[in-house]
């Protein structure tokens, strides 16, 4: 026993890659022997290979036995060895697996994927923007960075980066170069707007820094702090305070008003703002606009260009990004009838 114990512990030390092979090298060997030693028992190769693997897992199911003296021979040779090293790969697996999912909790990963979004700094703001993320696209994945010990949120498409966050290396570590999206949060336990703006300033240019050319969307708390990010190059403002303040005092003049927002903001219920793809059949915003309508489809847009209804008459323009308000299905039936075309 003292020489198997040591068999063993060396065996544990052997690189996995060489492990492996060993495992397969003498499951292929002996299921070849067991079947030149005794044809009889094991009329086929698949025989021998099918009571080798139910040897070396301990499953042992009886319907084949070997019964001359070399094939006992190696069933005590796979008894002793086979088992072992088996129970050592299978238990390396299990480790690794182990392992693999302690690092996901704790951060310690490298993301790899492209095309994903990024949140920079948990709360719940974030919380509730991943979760109209996925209802908006369940297939996208996300990547979280935070200093928090443990990730906040996982699943099979949410992973989580620990580190600083305006720290190089661990953008690095999210793959910010080949990201879609970046979004960062204000820091919400940080009480001076100030301060939380400030932090937020550090985080952006150090995500420009790295990838100029991602899509960067910041909370900002206070407007007139703006213009500090527009040397930074970022691409889009979330004005937090402003924005929450204005809806209140328009709910308060207009009683109701604030569920109109809700529908346009939430995926959850009522119709929704829409990207709408453009027909090869309109010219003008007018042909547009009159044939959306007749799917039920409003068109309120173009990119940040509120004044449709000021400019039907003109010319559609081939870069046009169009957008309507209306449910979700006719969004889908109208990407579905132009994929058709």
């Amino acid at each position: 026993m003292f020489i198997i114990k040591k068999l063993i512990l060396k065996a544990v030390k052997i690189p996995n890659s060489l492990l492996l092979f060993t495992s397969l090298f003498l499951i292929a060997t002996t299921s070849v022997l067991v079947v030149l030693v005794e044809n009889e028992t094991f009329p086929s190769f698949f025989d021998g290979f099918w009571w080798v693997m139910t040897t070396v897992t301990t499953v042992g199911y009886g319907d084949y036995y070997p019964v001359s003296v070399g094939g006992r021979l190696i069933a005590i040779f796979l008894y002793i060895f086979g088992i072992g090293i088996i129970g050592i790969v299978i238990g390396k697996v299990v480790d690794g697996l182990a392992s693999f999912r302690r690092k996901r909790l704790e951060g310690d990963i490298v993301f790899e994927e492209k095309n994903h979004y990024i949140i920079i700094g948990w709360s719940q703001k974030a919380k509730f923007a991943i979760k109209e993320m996925l209802d908006t696209n369940p297939k996208i994945e996300i990547v979280i960075i935070d200093e928090l010990e443990k990730a906040p949120l996982l699943d099979d498409n949410i992973h989580y980066v620990k580190g600083n966050v305006s720290d190089h290396e661990t953008l690095l570590k999210a793959n910010i170069k080949e990201a879609k999206v970046v979004l960062v949060f204000g820091d919400g336990q940080l009480t001076n707007n100030q301060l939380i703006d400030g932090k937020t300033l550090l985080i952006a240019s150090a995500v420009e820094s790295i990838a100029p050319n991602v899509h960067t969307i910041v909370e900002v708390m206070e407007e007139n702090h703006i213009k500090n990010f527009q040397y930074m190059n970022v691409d889009e403002f979330i004005i937090s305070n402003e924005t929450i303040s204005s809806l209140f005092v328009r709910s308060a003049f207009r009683n109701g008003i604030s569920s109109v927002y809700n529908q346009l903001l939430s995926r959850s219920h009522g119709d929704d703002l829409y990207l709408i793809p453009k027909s090869p059949n309109w010219s003008t915003y007018r042909d547009a606009f009159n044939g959306l309508l007749e799917v039920g489809a409003t068109l309120i847009a173009d990119k940040n260009n509120l004044s449709i209804n000021r400019m039907l008459s003109e010319k559609l323009p081939e870069d046009a990004e169009l957008y309507a308000i209306c449910d979700k299905e006719t969004q889908q039936k109208l990407f579905k009838k132009q994929s058709e075309l």
